[in-house]
Formats: C-alpha cells, sequence, structure tokens
C-alpha cells in the first residue's frame, strides 16, 4: 500500500473541512454579516475562529471567493491574542501548510500572508486603537469577557468598512452581557453552538470526567462546559449565586420524604407541564431537594404513574398534590395507579409569587440544600418575578418545588423517624 508523502500528509492534516464538525462550518442561511459561535471550554471555538481567517485571507471557499486584504484579530487582552489567536495550538501559526503559512511580526502586531493579506491585532482594553484602520473582515475572540466592550464593539464596526461584504465571526463562552442577548436576538446573526463534550476526543479524558462530575448542570458548568446563556430575572426571588452556595454532592439521612405534585390544568397534549419535585428534611430542619421529575406533554395517567415511581424509588411519606387545578381527578388517578399510595392534597389561597416568598426566605437563610444540580428548575427559579416567569408559561417545576418545602418545613409537623436514602 502506497502512503502519503510528508508534504501530503501535511495537506491532508490542513484540510479543515473534512475534520470539523457542522458546528465548525460556516452557513449560508440567514445570508450574515456576523457569524457566533458560542461553545464551552476546548469546544474548538479558537479553531473555528482561526480556520474562518485563514479561508478569508486565502480566498478558499466557502470562507470567500477572493482574499480579504486587511483582517482585524481582537481579544481580550494584547497577550492573548498572540498566546491563543495566533501562536496558541489552534492558533493561526499552527493551521497553515508551510508554504500558506504568514509571517508573526510580533513588535508590529500584525500577520502578513506570501499571498499580500494582512491581519492586524487589536486588544479590547484599548477601544482607541481601533479608531482609524479599515477592514473586510475581523475576528472577535471571547468577545464576552472584553473590557471596554461596548466602546469596543463600536469601533470595531466602524473599520468594517472594505469590500463588497464585510462580516465577523465571534468565538466565545456565552456569558449574559447586553451585546450578546442583542446578537442572539438578531435574525440576520447566524449562530453555532458546542458543548465542551462535542470536541472529547481531542482533550484529555480525565479532564472530561473531572469536571463534568465537579461542574456538570451547575450554573458554572452550563456556562462553561456546554456553552449556555445562564440568565436571571432583576426582581426574581432566587439568584444564582444563591442557588450554587446551597449545592452539595449528596443528602445526608432524611428524616421525612415527599413527592410533590402540581399538575397541568389540562389533559391536552399542549397543556402546562406536571411539576414532579422530591425534597426532604433531615433532623436539623434543613431542607434538601433530591430530585426535579417534571414531565411535559403527559396524559394524567402518565404523570401519575411518574410521581408514583418517584414515591417507590426514593422509598418517600407521601404524594403532596396541589388540587386547584382538577380538583379531585388529581388524586383519584393518582389511587387509580396505586391505592396504597398517601396523599396529602393541598390547595392554594394565595398566588403563586406569595406562596414562593417564604420558600426563597428558606433559601436566604441557609436551610436548603440542593442535592446535586437542577439544572431547569433552577432556570425557573432565577427568572420568577412578582409578574412571574418572562416566558410567560407557567412555572410548574417551581410550583411543585414551593408545595414541597412547604410541607416540609413551614407547616407543623410532628417528629418523624431519621432515615437513609
Amino acid at each position: 500500500m502506497e502512503t502519503a508523502t510528508p508534504d501530503e500528509y501535511e495537506v491532508l492534516k490542513a484540510e479543515w473541512l473534512i475534520w470539523a464538525r457542522l458546528d465548525q462550518k460556516p452557513t449560508s442561511e440567514p445570508p450574515w454579516s456576523i457569524w457566533l459561535v458560542l461553545g464551552g471550554r476546548g469546544a474548538g471555538k479558537t479553531r473555528t475562529g482561526a480556520e474562518w481567517v485563514k479561508g478569508m485571507a486565502l480566498g478558499q471557499p466557502p470562507y470567500a471567493d477572493v482574499r480579504t486584504e486587511r483582517i482585524a484579530l481582537v481579544g481580550e487582552t494584547q497577550g492573548q491574542v498572540r498566546d491563543v489567536m495566533v501562536e496558541g495550538v489552534s492558533g493561526l501559526l499552527s493551521i497553515h501548510t508551510r508554504w500558506e503559512r504568514p509571517t508573526w511580526f510580533p513588535s508590529r502586531r500584525r500577520l502578513e500572508w506570501p499571498n499580500g493579506a494582512i491581519a492586524q491585532a487589536f486588544s479590547a482594553e484599548d477601544p482607541e486603537g481601533l479608531r482609524g484602520p479599515q477592514f473586510g473582515a475581523a475576528w472577535s475572540d471571547e468577545l464576552a469577557k472584553w473590557p471596554n466592550l461596548q466602546e469596543c464593539w463600536d469601533m470595531l464596526q466602524f473599520g468594517l468598512r472594505l469590500g463588497d461584504r464585510p462580516r465577523q465571526v465571534i468565538t466565545t463562552t456565552p456569558r449574559p452581557v447586553p451585546l450578546i442577548k442583542r446578537l442572539l436576538a438578531d435574525p440576520h446573526v447566524a449562530v453555532s453552538r458546542a458543548a465542551t463534550s462535542a470536541n472529547r476526543f481531542n482533550l484529555a479524558a480525565d479532564f472530561i470526567r473531572s469536571v463534568t462530575q465537579t461542574y456538570g448542570g451547575t450554573r458554572l458548568g452550563r456556562q462553561e462546559l456546554d456553552g449556555e446563556l445562564v440568565e436571571e430575572s432583576a426582581d426574581a426571588l432566587w439568584t444564582r449565586a444563591m442557588i450554587e452556595a446551597c449545592r452539595e454532592a449528596a443528602a445526608p439521612a432524611l428524616a421525612r420524604i415527599v413527592v410533590a405534585v402540581d399538575p397541568p390544568a389540562s389533559s391536552s397534549q399542549r397543556a402546562d407541564s406536571c411539576g414532579l419535585v422530591v425534597a426532604g428534611i433531615d433532623r436539623d430542619g434543613v431542607g434538601y431537594v433530591l430530585e426535579d421529575g417534571t414531565i411535559s406533554g403527559a396524559r394524567p395517567h402518565e404523570w401519575a404513574a411518574k410521581a408514583v415511581a418517584l414515591y417507590q424509588r426514593f422509598e418517600a411519606d407521601a404524594l403532596v398534590v396541589e388540587v386547584n387545578q382538577g380538583g379531585e381527578m388529581a388524586t383519584s388517578v393518582i389511587r387509580e395507579v396505586d391505592g396504597g399510595v398517601p396523599v396529602t392534597a393541598v390547595r392554594a389561597t394565595r398566588g403563586k409569587y406569595l406562596r414562593a416568598e417564604p420558600v426563597a426566605a428558606l433559601y436566604a437563610q441557609g436551610r436548603v440544600r440542593h442535592a446535586g444540580a437542577f439544572p431547569a428548575l433552577e432556570d425557573e427559579m432565577c427568572d420568577f418575578g412578582p409578574a412571574g416567569l418572562t416566558t410567560g408559561r407557567s412555572p410548574d417545576r417551581l410550583d411543585a418545588l414551593v408545595w414541597a418545602l412547604t410541607h416540609l418545613m413551614l407547616a407543623p409537623k410532628g417528629r418523624p423517624r431519621v432515615r437513609g436514602i
């Protein structure tokens, strides 16, 4: 079998579009001037940005039909531009073949390709440095971390004025800063996303295992590993910091466990979700959230079966069922699944926000812990304010949480036995 020559191997290795994932390739829809690449740590964002700049500088389809003569490279600091975007393992100097590779002039902060294309390096620490130069393309790295973010972004936009179609790519781990949110809301911005795990074949297995075990599902993990934009409302009863402060790896022996059920108002497939939250309390009166088993689009017998299954798995003491919606139907359908399950019916006499306030106070006092991470539930908690959720949807997970902790911690109870889970 004939083997490849060193030059042939180098060409094959540099053929990025053969190896790239779909999220690392430029899309044609919608027609865009900005490509926003969101990803977790190590997801391959730098390689995506560097390959895009290479394609623009060399005039390689599908990036460009002709070379782009002037390109801006903008990073958080000059050191970041040099160490990551230019000289890094996935940086511009590493991804070219020997005969195409640009020359880096550190003192002038510029790359020059053999074909005459030039890329200039800029720091977000100095927005005024972008006043004057003009470009046909730009690569902005870790935009969400930039100092002087809006000012630097504005100066860059004024400089993108060369050629028929100036374009730019942004590679960043998302943070809920106003500019990122505006870009995501713009229908003319192309967006691609990737989690750290998407690039696991190029990362150490121990790294993936360690960070997933430590940060998986947490606010930091969702942002830094999953590449999610994790937000909270300014007037929400809970904050991300409050929830992170109450997180534990596991619960201790618990005195009492309940499964709270917030049934949907309708049996329609388009109805709200059925909130299902498992919580317990220890002998010192500290509450523990154990699982969010909320189910969407389920018929009554389906969510009832899920509630009973959670009751059995956690060896719970009771099902706490809100009966405002559906009245006796909610309890009767559970008894059809398992007539031996103890059901405690509860009825709301106040609005959702007023019911949630005392439970939020328990969190503020450090009296509730989360035994693990519950991303969807925690999203509702950090979005729920006086007007409800910003989406306008019913806070089904949050309602179930409030019923569970109210039953365990805010209603008079006898002293139950201590148990393990």
